[in-house]
Parts: C-alpha cells; structure tokens; sequence
C-alpha cells in the first residue's frame, strides 16, 4: 500500500472516531445539564456571527479556487474548518449548560422554522465526516479525490452554515433571559 494510501486510512479513521464522539456528545448534551458559573446567553449569537463566518469563508473560498487562486481557497477553506470547530465547542458548551428553548411563535413561521431546523441538523450531523474526509483528501495532495467529493459536500456545508443563523434570528424572540 502507498504511503499516502496509508497516511489516507489512517486520518479517515480519526475523522469517523471524531465524528462519532461528537454525535455521542450531541446525544449527551440534550440528557444532561451542568451548572456553570457564568453567563452563557450571548453563545447563540456567537454562534450564529461564526456560521455567519463559516458561510462567507465557504463562498470566498469557492470563488478562489474557481479562479485558480489555491492558496487563496487552502487558506479560506482551514479557517472556515477551525470556525467551525470553534462554532462546534460553543454550541455543545451552551446545549450543555442551558435549557432547550421552544419556539414560541404559533403562527404559518412554526412549520418553517422546524423544516429548517430539522434539515439543518440533518445535514449537519451527515456532512461532518464528509467534511473531515474532504480535507484528507486535500491534504494529502489526492486532488482529484478531494475535488470529486467537495463538489458533493460544499453545498452540505453551506447550507448548515447558511442555515444556523436563520434558525437563531428565527429563534431570538423566543429567548427569555
């Protein structure tokens, strides 16, 4: 076996194990509560502002590949990674720590907001290793193998990253602290 073959397995394994600890987190997260000490209202809006982030960082990025400007999309595409690693921390420290928040609105924007809410969990917890897997490809220089499947997990990507600020501006009057 080549050694970029080897070198391949090896990080396509350590992205499943990643992605299922962070699904078993998820799980976890909505079982258990833990009191903190400090104030965690303002992560929703983090959040969002770092999705917000990750979506612009996904579209640059796609620009710039577009026009052959590599390390222009390298670097775009390692930031909108760690935001999102920065965006995945937060949002398991806030599930963690604080109640889940209802939708409050009883109006035709109920069936939206839980359309949009249940896709985007979905494509979320399915695009992760995709996401993962992508990288490795990239990083390890298996251009076309990485090319073929970012044609399939950009547009997961975007719309998880899209669709998380619309689900908290959906959610913001529904906050009651």
């Amino acid at each position: 076996m080549k050694s970029k073959e080897k070198a391949l397995l090896f990080w396509d394994r350590i992205a499943v194990i990643f992605s299922v600890a962070i699904y078993f987190l998820l799980g976890l997260m909505r079982r258990m509560k833990f009191d903190v000490d400090w104030d965690t209202t303002a992560l929703p809006a983090f959040n969002a502002a770092i999705n917000t982030g990750v979506a612009l960082l996904l579209i640059a990025s796609r620009w710039a590949i577009a026009r052959r400007y590599v390390e222009w999309h390298k670097r775009g595409m390692i930031a909108a990674l760690l935001l999102s690693l920065v965006f995945l921390a937060s949002y398991v420290v806030y599930h963690f720590t604080t109640p889940e928040t209802p939708y409050c609105k009883d109006d035709w924007t109920r069936g939206v907001y839980y359309f949009i809410l249940t896709s985007h969990i979905l494509l979320a917890g399915l695009s992760l290793p995709f996401i993962l897997l992508t990288f490795n490809r990239a990083r390890l220089g298996l251009y076309d193998r990485h090319k073929t499947m970012a044609r399939k997990v950009f547009p997961l990507w975007l719309y998880v990253a899209v669709t998380g600020p619309i689900v908290y501006w959906m959610l913001k009057p529904c906050y009651t602290y």
